[in-house]
């Protein structure tokens, strides 16, 4: 996900750097080409990571701490970020789809009874997918908060 100035635009790290674990509290960022070491490092230390890389030339390399409390509970904060940013992409679709129901309801007679028909479809799928982000969204938050 974290998207690094790169030849002139947000690039994915993925597709500019192979990406490993070498150890269960170290990632290795090896880029592909190495002009763009200074670049990752500015975007790691952008990010929300709240991870520090250290550059010996050719890879960058993230150690992670051990989770203290403070740490968990940054994560948490994290974590309730990324859910609510889950919440509120949903009810955007819901809201381009009522956009895209109501102007084919003008344009081609579709009948009030079936817009509200499908409203009411909407809704549920709304209701259930945000639902299904608060479930995982409150296991994960167990997860990171058991010592």
């Amino acid at each position: 996900e974290l998207e690094v100035d790169a030849y002139g635009a947000g690039t994915p790290l993925v597709s500019l750097a192979a990406i490993s674990a070498p150890e269960a509290r170290q990632i290795v960022i090896q880029p592909w080409d190495r002009n763009l070491i200074k670049a990752i490092e500015k975007a790691i230390i952008a990010s929300d990571l709240g991870l520090t890389p250290s550059n010996d030339g050719a890879v960058i390399r993230l150690n992670i701490p051990a989770l203290n409390e403070e740490r968990r509970k940054d994560l948490v904060k994290v974590l309730h970020k990324k859910v609510e940013d889950a919440r509120v992409e949903i009810r955007t679709l819901r809201r381009h789809a009522h956009d895209e129901l109501k102007s084919k309801e003008k344009s081609s007679g579709v009948t009030t009874d079936e817009v509200k028909r499908v409203e009411a479809q909407l809704q549920k799928l709304t209701d259930r997918y945000i639902l299904v982000c608060d479930e995982v969204g409150h296991a994960k938050e167990k997860e990171i908060l058991a010592v």
